[in-house]
């Protein structure tokens, strides 16, 4: 039978069950090889590529030997590089020091996804987990996952990279193609003569014409709030610090709203993998913690208003009041500031002039199926630049990364560090600074510095990817809460000598300059620019919500039960 293929390598007679519980699962979609010679699979897997072919899964046995599993699974990879690829081991072969000395390698060279426990029983639906969790993850990277949104345009710029930017804030699963291409011809065909570039082409067939970014948030289904007005804890950002804000909050009975002018995920939906985020040894995408993190809020109750910021924050009594850009005000007795941090920006202008056409700040979770085969570029030096370098490496031909600093180890995870030096297509640039470049309209070339010898060098580039830092946007602020010199604002013992705070008790460990608002992930002075600590922050928020509740309380139940809340 044709379909995409799952291959798998493995010794007698533990091959046997292996190839049972894949021909019996899904051989109805997949072309199920199975072999126990490695130089067979590989020439199998040369074969399906030159052909042409779709390969889904590799697994390989830990067991095999010249060649091992680890390079068959290498060279699936290079062959076949949107393959997902596991190490086939037994149950508890992870207390042999030499077969978990290979797995612990193997991941940190980004060499395999992860390993896989050979099926037990039949059926072994430990087993199929792990399968189903590959395929959904294969089928993502090729675009083609259930639900896919396509975006068809005339051009990669302009509107259609703004629709697709907004689909990846909503935490959409999309496709962009050219209307002159033939999967952008045959999807206009499937639309009729409705469709009319640029267009969003939802799953169920209806067509968006140059949709709003409001009408894209209602058409896919991410929640618009019921236009109530009163809240107990209005959340402004949905990123990691806000989405646990929301889930803790509505979880204690608490009503919340949940602005943001983008929509579901923050900064985060760039990280095409997150690897050191508790509780997803695989990995996770920040597109999938995000939309799973909205949708346990919503579940919880949780309100939600997208694609509408806030323009002001006041106190009208005792109640804190939220203007957003509708005009429309909202007020809540707290208020949690989670609006993350925005990328910094190069300020190069023959770069600026060719956003969206080849020049991305961000991760490249939408772009890079684009650059297949093509010379693609990342500037940074932290995790997100990492990531992003590591993502692009599975479509382009060269990625090359480009750090201002004299060392990686100095703001990237140790893990991250070693992937880039192991994996053969990508090049660090040490010392560098990208201080131009062009293109007839699409990036064609970047000009790139030496800040040790001065050296100019001009390269070709198809793709380039700025992760240089973020920005608060906490301009719109009112003055009273107090922000660092960058603009992060300042909370707690932070607030030590600051005028600003008006009352006699000290501020809560995460309450700004004004009483009852507080501060929470990236946008806060001193956080630690981690998914993880977000997360926290977010949770410890409404604890502190709660703390101020129910002083609040004891002070409205007279002198006799008053207490001075806890020093935070």
């Amino acid at each position: 039978m044709s379909g995409p293929v799952l291959l798998a390598v493995d010794v007698e007679p533990t091959l046997a069950a292996v190839e049972r519980e894949l021909r019996r699962r899904y051989e109805g979609s997949y072309r199920v090889i199975c072999t126990r010679a490695a130089d067979e699979a590989l020439t199998t897997l040369a074969e399906l590529s030159a052909a042409g072919e779709e390969v889904a899964l590799v697994l390989a046995a830990h067991s095999l030997s010249e060649p091992t599993g680890g390079d068959v699974l290498e060279r699936a990879h290079q062959l076949h590089p949107h393959a997902r690829r596991a190490l086939l081991v037994d149950w508890g072969d992870w207390g042999d020091v030499a077969t978990a000395k290979a797995i612990f390698d193997l991941m940190a060279l980004g060499r395999i996804d992860y390993f896989l426990l050979r099926p037990a029983v039949s059926p072994d639906e430990l087993f199929h987990h792990a399968i189903s969790g590959f395929l959904l993850e294969w089928t993502e990277a090729r675009r083609i996952a259930p639900h896919t949104v396509s975006i068809v345009g005339d051009a990669w710029s302009g509107r259609a990279h703004e629709l697709r930017q907004t689909l990846q804030r909503c935490a959409i699963p999309h496709a962009f193609y050219l209307s002159d291409s033939p999967d952008g011809r045959s999807a206009l065909r499937k639309a009729a003569a409705e469709a009319n570039p640029p267009c969003v082409i939802l799953p169920d067939g209806k067509v968006l014409n140059n949709p709003t970014n409001r009408e894209i948030a209602d058409a896919t289904g991410v929640a618009i709030d019921d236009e109530g007005t009163d809240y107990d804890v209005a959340i402004l950002g949905a990123g990691p610090a806000g989405l646990s804000a929301a889930v803790y909050s509505a979880s204690e009975g608490l009503d919340t709203l949940v602005v943001d002018e983008g929509g579901i995920g923050g900064q985060a939906t760039s990280s095409s993998l997150i690897r050191n985020y508790l509780g997803f040894p695989r990995g996770i995408s920040g597109r999938r913690l995000g939309q799973h993190a909205y949708e346990q809020a919503w579940v919880f109750g949780a309100k939600f208003r997208f694609m509408d910021g806030a323009t002001d924050l006041g106190r009208v009594g005792d109640r804190l009041e939220v203007t957003l850009t509708d005009d429309r005000r909202v007020s809540a007795r707290t208020v949690i500031l989670a609006m993350g941090a925005e990328y910094r920006r190069l300020g190069v202008p023959a770069l600026e002039a060719l956003h969206g056409a080849g020049v991305f700040y961000g991760g490249p979770a939408s772009e890079a199926p684009a650059l297949a085969g093509k010379e693609a570029y990342v500037v940074g030096g932290a995790n997100s630049a990492g990531q992003a370098a590591l993502h692009l490496a599975d479509y382009a031909r060269r990625v090359t990364l480009v750090v201002r600093a004299p060392s990686l180890g100095a703001r990237m995870s140790h893990y991250l560090v070693h992937e880039l030096e192991a994996a053969p297509n990508v090049e660090v640039r040490l010392e560098t600074e990208v201080i131009g470049g062009g293109g007839d309209g699409h990036l064609e070339y970047l000009e790139l510095r030496s800040r040790g010898t001065e050296e100019h060098l001009t390269v070709p580039a198809d793709g380039l990817f700025v992760l240089i830092g973020a920005r608060p946007p906490t301009g719109w602020l009112p003055d009273q809460i107090a922000r660092d010199r960058q603009g992060f604002v300042l909370t707690g013992a932070d607030l030590a000598g600051d005028d600003r705070w008006p009352l006699e008790r000290p501020p809560y460990l995460l309450e700004t300059a004004m009483p009852g608002v507080f501060a929470a992930g990236d946008v806060r002075h001193g956080s630690i620019k981690r998914v993880a600590s977000a997360v926290g922050e977010g949770s410890i928020s409404i604890q502190l919500v709660h703390d101020l509740l129910a002083a609040e309380r004891m002070q409205a139940a007279g002198p006799a039960m008053q207490a001075t809340p806890p020093v935070r």
